[in-house]
């Protein structure tokens, strides 16, 4: 691989600038393409913007950025995507810098921005080298996502579509989902979830067996039925409803019949409930009823020496002592039973009786 520093100017770079959605991110005459398919959405703050236009403004040197050779002698951004949107967004009076914008600027600190020249190793090579020169020098600056990884190494057709869906603010997968879908729409977040949920976790196999597709529609589709059946099962939302693995639940309940008024009345009551810790793991257990789901509150200290003392230390079952160490609380009555974590309803049992008890 060939590497080149070269001195390119502020007015350079800003040339023909352009962002849209059938042409990607153009500047440098047209020339640089800023976003290819391997790099993130734009995530730069305000903050961030303007620490790029204040280093500019005030002559002091950005940090150098990195381009690749195109075979067409074109070039792509392989590290400086965001300060380079962060510079031509502000020429392009999409915000404001000390509450001017670019035209509000005198026409010597227009010149000064202009005349700022940036630091930029251009190189050549293969595909396979520059991805690999994008990971390495993106481990030095911000963190890049996992999928925003797995995006550099399965770039194609049907990225490129999925991405129309389910990365871009206010795409068509925020809409949807955004009640029930955690993280950053533009640091893939959503991408990686609708990918985890239609290859059932398998998403670098998913990723590479769908590389050169077309489009993304199945993806889309599969997305829609189980944020449908979501809707449809659970119509009064809840935050607790936000990060739950839907896609799994889908898989495993969705050709199960159920009402939505009795699943309504178990999520209310399990809701009101002051032993369940996990008020998230309800949306689970209302399906498998697993108790693990909902993490059963646990007798306290207090009440395990409580209960210790007044059995003088030995287990009820065996009926051998115990140093308080070697036994453990159990629910007299269980928790799926109607019984409460209060000391009326606790005892405490050698570990071996214990397990006996818990295997029944």
């Amino acid at each position: 691989m060939e590497i080149t520093l070269h001195q390119i100017k502020v007015r350079d770079l800003v040339e023909g600038y352009l962002d849209s959605a059938e042409d990607g991110v153009r500047a440098y005459g047209g020339r640089l393409d800023v976003r290819p398919p391997y790099q993130r959405e734009f995530v730069y703050g305000d903050d961030q913007q303007h620490a790029v236009i204040d280093t500019v403004m005030q002559g002091f040197p950005l940090n150098v950025m990195y381009w690749a050779v195109r075979d067409d002698d074109t070039y792509e951004i392989i590290d400086g995507q965001q300060r380079t949107l962060s510079i031509c967004k502000f020429h392009n009076r999409d915000f404001s810098y000390m509450m001017r914008y670019y035209h509000n600027l005198q026409d010597d600190e227009q010149e000064r921005f202009l005349d700022y020249e940036l630091q930029i190793y251009i190189c050549s090579g293969t595909d396979s080298e520059k991805l690999k020169w994008f990971k390495t020098i993106n481990i030095a600056g911000e963190e890049l996502t996992d999928q925003e990884l797995r995006n550099a190494v399965y770039a194609g057709s049907w990225l490129t579509d999925a991405k129309r869906y389910f990365s871009k603010s206010n795409c068509a997968a925020y809409n949807m989902g955004k009640n029930y879908l955690q993280g950053e729409v533009k640091r893939q977040a959503y991408l990686e979830t609708a990918i985890r949920w239609v290859s059932k976790g398998n998403i670098e196999v998913y990723m590479g067996n769908h590389q050169h597709d077309g489009n993304a529609v199945a993806m889309w589709n599969h997305f829609c039925s189980v944020i449908n059946w979501v809707q449809a099962l659970f119509p009064k939302y809840r935050k607790e409803m936000k990060g739950v693995d839907w896609g799994r639940l889908y898989d495993k309940y969705h050709e199960q019949v159920y009402a939505p008024a009795a699943l309504e009345q178990e999520v209310a009551r399990l809701m009101q409930d002051s032993d369940v810790q996990k008020k998230k793991g309800i949306y689970t257990y209302v399906f498998c009823h697993d108790e693990r789901e909902l993490g059963i509150r646990t007798f306290d200290d207090n009440t395990r020496r409580e209960v210790y003392e007044r059995q003088l230390g030995v287990c009820p079952i065996c009926g051998e002592h115990f140093a308080i160490e070697q036994m453990e609380a159990d629910h007299i009555t269980p928790w799926c039973q109607g019984g409460r974590t209060v000391a009326e309803n606790c005892q405490m049992l050698c570990r071996e009786c214990n397990r006996r008890k818990s295997g029944k």
